[in-house]
């Protein structure tokens, strides 16, 4: 039997820059790497760092532990605008038949 799959929307994309409001990183700030809206989470540089033991391989010959950057939800960040700096949440207009997002702090076009 196969699974209904819902398509998620995210509010941030891939390059946007988002504050974390929850968790051991809160008030940090970074760019989202990846967005992964099928688990509804988004991956930002030098946040949520954790260790993983890595198998040696023909790349990588030594092993060892290294340091990556984990998936946060999606409900623990939120988009900083570009034009006025702050964290906002973002709302949508329809600007020539594109959807376009837009901050609700200071009005202006975010893409």
């Amino acid at each position: 039997m196969k699974k209904d799959v819902k398509k998620n929307k995210l509010h941030v994309k891939k390059g946007d820059t988002v504050v974390v409001l929850a968790g051991k990183d809160k008030g940090k700030q970074g760019e989202v790497r990846r967005a992964l809206p099928q688990d509804n989470r988004v991956v930002v540089e030098k946040v949520n760092m954790v260790k993983k033991a890595m198998r040696p391989t023909q790349a990588n010959p030594q092993g060892g532990i290294s340091t990556l950057e984990a998936p946060l939800h999606a409900s623990n960040v939120m988009l900083v605008c570009p034009s006025c700096n702050k964290p906002t949440r973002i709302g949508h207009r329809v600007v020539e038949g594109k959807k376009v997002r837009v901050c609700k702090k200071c009005g202006k076009d975010i893409d």
